[in-house]
């Protein structure tokens, strides 16, 4: 029988694979380690521009946003406009002056002259015109004052008149 030449020299069929000791194992993982630690984003512009420009260059321009226009802090004479100030709905006026003023309103005079002439007013001015004779009725209790007492008087008094007319009879 032949013998494989392989064989002849002297050694097994293959080369055996040579192996790493612990130490070099340990070594490659530690670098391993070290180059994932290194992975991800840059570092940003701040951390790099301070490093570079060493802080002290800030005239280059300015980073914050807004107008640059200088803004006069003391008194000018510059003409000051005045503010308008929000009209309140109900004038700060005593319950006489306002009164007063319902009582004199042209514009409530003449709806109520066309209600009594029986025109027929829009809902609006309608509304307006209750509106407006509601307030005056508080007005005029508030102030103690009423209509409906003087003719109610007036009614008694007529009534006291007649009945002394049909007792003297």
């Amino acid at each position: 029988m032949k013998q494989q030449a392989s064989t002849a020299r002297g050694g097994k069929g293959r080369a055996k694979p040579y192996r790493k000791t612990r130490e070099e194992l340990d070594q490659e993982g530690r670098e391993r380690k070290r180059q994932k630690k290194h992975r991800g984003h840059s570092a940003g512009s701040r951390a790099q521009g301070s490093s570079q420009n060493g802080g002290k260059n800030t005239s280059q321009q300015d980073p914050r946003i807004g107008s640059k226009k200088p803004i006069a802090l003391g008194i000018t004479d510059a003409p000051v406009k005045p503010q308008h100030k929000p009209k309140s709905e109900k004038p700060m006026l005593t319950p006489q002056a306002e009164l007063e003023l319902l009582e004199n309103d042209e514009r409530l005079d003449a709806l109520l002259e066309r209600m009594e002439e029986g025109e027929t007013l829009s809902q609006q001015d309608r509304d307006w015109v209750d509106q407006k004779l509601d307030r005056i009725d508080a007005l005029m209790q508030q102030l103690g004052l009423s209509y409906d007492d003087d003719e109610s008087e007036e009614e008694e008094e007529a009534q006291e008149d007649m009945m002394r007319l049909l007792k003297g009879k």
